[in-house]
């Protein structure tokens, strides 16, 4: 892929500007979940190797280009100190005086974090002159946000082209990643979509069934196809105003030779909580005062022999209403499968956005993917075949 990575670059003396996403759940003033902190450190400590002065550029909450103390990324500083194991220095402005006071102070080796980008309102407009403001505290710019990376905002893709632009570790991860499962893989590819509606998830079909060679569909949007079939679906949720849309994606997966696998059997309950009383039938037989949870044992082993005639998948989405049991069976079944042949070998496996990555987790099976993205919206919108602002900018 064509971007550079930070051994391209001569950083020795130089000051890195890295932009990172550290926009963390916090709780009374304390970090309560770490993870995206703790996954820019490889990025921070080879720069730091390599002899650069590293300055932070992230954005906290939506403060909508005013400043909101509460949204201070200072609130971020022990985290981010207890990760890299090193002192971090804080400039109360990401441009302007605060920030080259802080910048002229910092030490070879120094750890620099400026303030929340999104307390300016040219930040979310790509503002030329606050893209310049920050491109003039550093020698290189070091994207390591590949989650920020499909807005096209002046700390992601306008100080890109300001300055010699390369790809941190965990965004080169993700984008060699991304394009062994969709830009160059090994095929045969299989896809699986979940979630609740088939109207949030239109571009995202549209683009794998001509990408794909299986497309698994769950959730409440597989609902959605089977009203588009004729299968009646009780009180389950479905989209029934999109089941043309439905049947048209259907239509066009037959031309383009993608082989979309539905449930065939359905785990039914009355009442939508964990350990209602439940049942599985066939698909054909859904009653008309029940609702459709989770597919049934039969559609786990089908997808488990489409999983082993695959060498890439991608995953994103429940297949069930895994929040409750036993209505995650069939999410943690498959879950199991795909971390199975991963482990063994015989399959490349990408799955992201936030249900899924807390569905894997709760499965027990992300570890053994071939990789996670925990980039929600940029996840979603590269399956969508997008471009990324961000990664343009990296490109070019």
């Amino acid at each position: 892929m064509g971007f550079k990575t930070i051994d391209d670059m001569d950083v020795a003396g130089k000051v890195a500007l890295v932009r990172v996403d550290i926009n963390v759940p916090v709780e009374a003033g304390v970090v309560t979940d770490a993870t995206r902190i703790e996954k820019i450190v490889p990025t921070v400590k080879d720069l730091i190797a390599k002899g650069a002065s590293v300055v932070l550029l992230a954005h906290f909450g939506r403060p909508k280009g005013k400043v909101v103390p509460e949204m201070s990324l200072r609130v971020t500083l022990p985290a981010l100190e207890k990760a890299l194991g090193l002192p971090v220095a804080f400039a109360e402005d990401c441009v302007g005086g605060p920030a080259k006071k802080a910048v002229a102070a910092l030490p070879k080796g120094g750890v620099l974090l400026l303030e929340n980008t999104r307390f300016h309102e040219g930040e979310e407009k790509n503002d030329p002159a606050l893209a310049a403001g920050m491109a003039a505290l550093g020698h290189i710019y070091v994207n390591d946000a590949f989650s920020a990376a499909h807005r096209a905002h002046a700390s992601t893709e306008g100080i890109a082209r300001l300055l010699p632009a390369c790809a941190g570790r965990l965004m080169a991860a993700e984008l060699k990643a991304l394009n062994a499962a969709l830009g160059e893989p090994e095929r045969p590819v299989a896809a699986v979509v979940g979630g609740a509606k088939v109207s949030t998830k239109l571009d995202l079909l549209g683009n794998l069934i001509e990408k794909v060679d299986h497309l698994v569909i769950g959730g409440g949007m597989a609902n959605t196809f089977l009203v588009a079939k004729g299968v009646q679906v009780g009180t389950s949720l479905a989209e029934h105003e999109m089941a043309d849309t439905a049947s048209a994606i259907l239509a066009k997966a037959e031309e383009t030779g993608c082989a979309i696998h539905l449930p065939i059997d359905l785990v039914v309950a009355r009442e939508f909580k964990a350990g209602a009383d439940h049942e599985v039938v066939p698909v054909s037989h859904c009653p008309p005062d029940a609702m459709i949870l989770d597919a049934g044992p039969s559609t786990v082993a089908v997808l488990d022999t489409v999983f082993q005639s695959c060498r890439t998948l991608i995953w994103n989405g429940p297949l069930g209403a895994f929040e409750l049991q036993p209505f995650d069976a069939a999410t943690n079944a498959a879950a199991a499968k795909v971390a199975e042949l991963t482990r063994a070998g015989k399959l490349v496996s990408v799955a992201g956005g936030g249900d899924t990555v807390a569905a894997l987790n709760k499965a027990g099976a992300a570890e053994d993917f071939t990789f996670i993205s925990t980039a929600g919206g940029a996840f979603l919108e590269w399956m969508e075949g997008k471009d990324l602002p961000g990664v343009a900018a990296l490109m070019d």
